[in-house]
Parts: C-alpha cells; sequence; structure tokens
C-alpha cells in the first residue's frame, strides 16, 4: 500500500516536521525583503554591488527564457502541422510506416533536385520538410524495436473530467463540444461531469440534463458524479476529483476495461482541446514502454475570452502561457498544471488526489514521482489547450479575482513540505534528485515572491538608506546609470514576449475594431507595475500564510464570465 504523507498529519513527530518545513519559504522571501532594506541601512556599498550582479544575472536569465520560449513556440507551430491521427494508425505496423516515410523523404528529394522552377523559399522549406521527416524516421525506428511494448490506439479509452462547482452550461458546453469534434473515435470517450453536492440542486440539475441530452449518444458513455464533503475533506477541486476518479473506478471494473488502457484527462470545466490533442496523446501513450510513468500536459492558452478581459489578466495570463513554453523544452523541471492526462493505472496506484489539499494539479505529480521513485516525468504535447481568463463583472472584481486566482497557484508552495516528506527517507531516490527537487521547488517559488520587487523598489534602497557617506561615492552616483542601462538590455526579453503574445493571440472578434490592436499593444507597458502587484504579492501573501499557519480552508473557484 503506498502512502503519502498527509499534510495535517496528528502525529507528534512528522507534524513539527511538516511545521519547520511550512515556515522555510517564507522565512527565506521575508529575510530577503528585509534583509534588502537593512543591508542597505547598514552596509550599502555591498547591498549596491549585489543589485548589478542581480542585473546582469536577471538579463541572462531574461535572454534564457526567451530564447526557449521562441524555441518552445516553434515546437508547437509544428505540433500543429502534425496529422497526429495519420501517426496513431500507422505506428501500430513500424515497419510499413517505415516505407511509407521513407518514400515521402525520397520524393521530397526527388522534387528538391528537379527543381522544377521552384523559388529560393520554396526550397528552404522543402529542405526543412525532409529533415523533420529525417528525424521522424529515426523515431519510428526506435519504437519499432520495442513493437512489443505497444498498446493499440483501438484498444484506449479516454476518459475526459470536467470537475464544476457552480460553472453554467454554456462554460462547460465549448469543453464538451471540443472533445466531440477531435480527430480520434467518439466511440473511445467518457465525460466524467463531477458536479458538487453544495451547488444549488435546481441549478446543478439543470446544467447536468441540459448537457447529457445535448451530448446523448455521441460519447461512449456520459457519466455524472456529485460529490459530498464529508469528515476532514475540503471543499476543493481534488476532494471532488478524487471522489469522482472512485466512481469511476467501480465503472470500469464493471465494465471490465483494464486500467492500464485507459487515459484520464483531468481537465478544468473551460478547457477547451485542440482538435489533434487526443490522437497526439493517444500515441505519446500506446509507443511509450514507459507509459504508466507519464504525465501528459497539453500548453495551456488563455484564449478563450482573452480579448474580453482587461489589460492587466492579458499581461498576467499571457506571461503565464509563456512560461508554460519555456517549461516544456526542459521536461525534467516540468510539472503538471491545470488540464493535463495521467495513466488512470498510475492514479488508482496512488490513491488519486490528497482529500485536504488546494493544489491538486501538481501534487499529484508528485505523488506519482514518490511512487515510482523519481522515476516519473511530464511528457509536453506540443498543442495548446484554450482556457477562460480571470472575467468579472467590473474592471476592478476582475483585478480582484486575477489576484486571488495567481494567490492560489502560488499556494502550491504546500506541495514543498509533503514532497519533502515523502522523498527525503525514501533511500530508492537519490540525494542529487532530492536536492534538485528541494531547490528547485525554493529557488523558484522564492524568485516568484522576490525578483520583480527588487527590480521595481529595492534596487534604489542603498540611495535612499545609505547615508551622505555613500551618497557622494562614485558607486552610488553609477548606480542609477548601470541599473537603467542594464533594464534596457532587459526589454529585449519583453520585445520577445510581445512579439510571441501577437503570433499566439486568437483571432480578433468582429465586435472589436482593428483599435483593438493597438490596446493589445500598450498594455505592456503596465508590466512594471503589473510585475510586483499581481506577480509577487499573491506569492507572498501564499507564503507568508502557510508560515503563520494560516491555512486556506477551501479551494477558491475562479468566477467564469462570457461576454
Amino acid at each position: 500500500m503506498f502512502n503519502f504523507p498527509d499534510p495535517k498529519t496528528r502525529n507528534h513527530r512528522e507534524k513539527r516536521i511538516q511545521r519547520t518545513l511550512e515556515v522555510i519559504p517564507g522565512i527565506l522571501t521575508w529575510g530577503t525583503l528585509f534583509g534588502m532594506f537593512l543591508f542597505s541601512f547598514l552596509m550599502p556599498v555591498y547591498v549596491a554591488v549585489f543589485i548589478i550582479a542581480f542585473d546582469i544575472y536577471w538579463i541572462f536569465r531574461t535572454v534564457f527564457i526567451a530564447y526557449y520560449s521562441v524555441k518552445g513556440y516553434k515546437r508547437l507551430k509544428y505540433g500543429k502541422t502534425i496529422d497526429w491521427w495519420e501517426r496513431c494508425q500507422n505506428i501500430n505496423h513500424p515497419e510499413e510506416y517505415e516505407k511509407i516515410i521513407s518514400g515521402r523523404i525520397s520524393e521530397m528529394k526527388k522534387s528538391l533536385k528537379e527543381g522544377g522552377g521552384m523559388s529560393w523559399q520554396e526550397k528552404r522549406v522543402l529542405k526543412k520538410e525532409i529533415k523533420r521527416g529525417q528525424t521522424y524516421l529515426k523515431e519510428v525506428q526506435r519504437i519499432k524495436a520495442t513493437k512489443d511494448q505497444m498498446l493499440d490506439w483501438r484498444e484506449v479509452i479516454h476518459v475526459v473530467m470536467l470537475p464544476t462547482a457552480g460553472e453554467p452550461a454554456d462554460v462547460i458546453e465549448p469543453s464538451i463540444q471540443a472533445v466531440a469534434d477531435a480527430n480520434f473515435p467518439n466511440s473511445q470517450f467518457v465525460i466524467l461531469l463531477a458536479t458538487e453536492e453544495r451547488e444549488p440542486e435546481e441549478s446543478r440539475l439543470k446544467k447536468v440534463n441540459y448537457l447529457r441530452n445535448k451530448f446523448k449518444g455521441i460519447f461512449r458513455d456520459f457519466i455524472v458524479t456529485t460529490h459530498v464533503v464529508k469528515g476532514e475533506e475540503m471543499k476543493a477541486k481534488g476532494s471532488n476529483a478524487t471522489f469522482a476518479a472512485k466512481e469511476l473506478a467501480e465503472y470500469l471494473k464493471k465494465e471490465n476495461i483494464d486500467f492500464k488502457k485507459v487515459i484520464f484527462s483531468n481537465f478544468d470545466c473551460d478547457s477547451v482541446a485542440h482538435p489533434q490533442y487526443f490522437a497526439a496523446l493517444t500515441y505519446e501513450y500506446i509507443t511509450d514502454p514507459k507509459r504508466l510513468q507519464r504525465s501528459y500536459q497539453p500548453l495551456p492558452m488563455y484564449h478563450n475570452n482573452l480579448w474580453d478581459t482587461n489589460a492587466f489578466v492579458r499581461v498576467i495570463v499571457t506571461g503565464s502561457s509563456f512560461w508554460h513554453i519555456f517549461q516544456s523544452t526542459r521536461p525534467e523541471g516540468m510539472v503538471t498544471f491545470s488540464s493535463h492526462s495521467e495513466p488512470f493505472d498510475t492514479l488508482y496506484r496512488v490513491d488519486f488526489w490528497p482529500l485536504n489539499m488546494i493544489s491538486e494539479d501538481s501534487i499529484i505529480y508528485w505523488k506519482c514521482f514518490s511512487y515510482y521513485n523519481g522515476d516519473y516525468k511530464v511528457k509536453p504535447i506540443y498543442l495548446p489547450i484554450s482556457l477562460d481568463a480571470v472575467l468579472a463583472e467590473t474592471y476592478w472584481k476582475t483585478i480582484e479575482n486575477q489576484y486571488k486566482q495567481k494567490r492560489r497557484w502560488a499556494y502550491g508552495i504546500e506541495n514543498f513540505p509533503v514532497i519533502m516528506r515523502s522523498i527525503v527517507p525514501n533511500k530508492k531516490v537519490g540525494i542529487v534528485k532530492k536536492m534538485k527537487v528541494a531547490l528547485e521547488m525554493l529557488e523558484g517559488h522564492h524568485s516568484w515572491a522576490t525578483s520583480s520587487v527588487i527590480l521595481a523598489v529595492l534596487g534604489w534602497m542603498p540611495l535612499i538608506l545609505g547615508g551622505e557617506d555613500f551618497n557622494q561615492s562614485v558607486l552610488a552616483h553609477n548606480l542609477p546609470f548601470f541599473t537603467r542601462y542594464l533594464m534596457t538590455l532587459a526589454m529585449a526579453g519583453l520585445i520577445v514576449s510581445m512579439s510571441l503574445s501577437f503570433l499566439l493571440m486568437p483571432p480578433r472578434p468582429e465586435k472589436y475594431s482593428r483599435w483593438r490592436n493597438i490596446y493589445m499593444l500598450l498594455q505592456w507597458v503596465l508590466v512594471p507595475v503589473i510585475a510586483p502587484l499581481l506577480g509577487s504579492l499573491p506569492a507572498i501573501d501564499s507564503q507568508t500564510r502557510l508560515m503563520l499557519g494560516k491555512y486556506f480552508g477551501e479551494f477558491w473557484v475562479t468566477e467564469k464570465m462570457r461576454k
């Protein structure tokens, strides 16, 4: 039986360890912020040198992230051009498929050699396609070597779970419709609508009946569960997901369906999957011998209502999308987020999601990571999944809700204590891997909470608090120049982000004029204000709550609204 640490443990020793680990992120963050003020007064020269070094580090970090964001964008762009359904159908016979691909490459080489009046640009495109074909041919040859471990795509069942705690039918309907429109047989889909008993019965039943009737007979099955919060369970997405998944397990046993052939997609109820996502997911699953040790992550894009929400929210969610594109290029550091997919057999083995934690999307990755002794990773699927950006009745309510959503995301630091309690005693997880997990999580959340504050505010503290002697020094006179010059160089990363945002942006709705494009460009001048207020501050808030033991009592559900 697999046991994962309980964050609300009653064991005195474990409780002391839990509390000790909970205070570490907050202490590091507040130590940095207070330290910058204190040492700006006591040792302004050293702080000034640190600020210059930090600015240089930030330039390298910005360039690094920008480079890999562009690389990730190119993979996303290419992922959309692949016929994943064709790959699914042909990969079960890799020898024959190898001949087909080799034939295509030969035809392209022949066309390139003959020329036929092709322009330089056309030849360049053809050369790129030949290179891609040769790369994929190697992949097919690798798959051929393990074809005895491959699954047949026709035996795979997709379960798409959509947890809902009050969202209206018009938010959920496009998500289900996207599954129905996917280029994968509907007969291999089960929709799992996971409702909450605390939602008013009248509105809940009305929503359920509408969706059930709308999609009647389209899928293999349409299951509805109703979660009742019991005992020490939290009112949270994780407890609802676990209840629904356990109901599904009984259904699968009754239907005599092998858990290893079930891919479980835990989607937010506003998730609109790319038409090829399930074909791509199936392909990756059936061809990977270590499929049970993988999570699968599409790239989240907040496109459902991006044109409707305000500038503050657009900058935040666009930045979030860029971060996930960047992370996809380094899968060893990637963690599941929002909407993702897992083997149901693995979920069953780890006993699904914790019932008393807020951050359900990332903690399930860490449970699986712990179960497989660190031999578990996220595999990116280079296709977008479209989500709702925060949008409320008023401009300021929208900003308030964005802050709450960002705070909930930052509360993912609650994972740190239970992860450490799980993997540190595990001798099958190497010491290097343990240290890497701890340092990456602490550095990521510490940087989230402090970097923009250091850049926007604390960088000027030595000039304000350093005293007359420091202000008369050469370093003090040059500090503003160095800071301004280095931050100007760092603007290169912002320019890349602006460019990618327009490339990724969904088509402008007809209800908006072309002037809206100008508005979309000008929003980026707000970055210096948005980064501390809607970036660092929610992270500081979450870490402080955890440090003081002022835990969130329930999962805050982002208000879903469409114009």
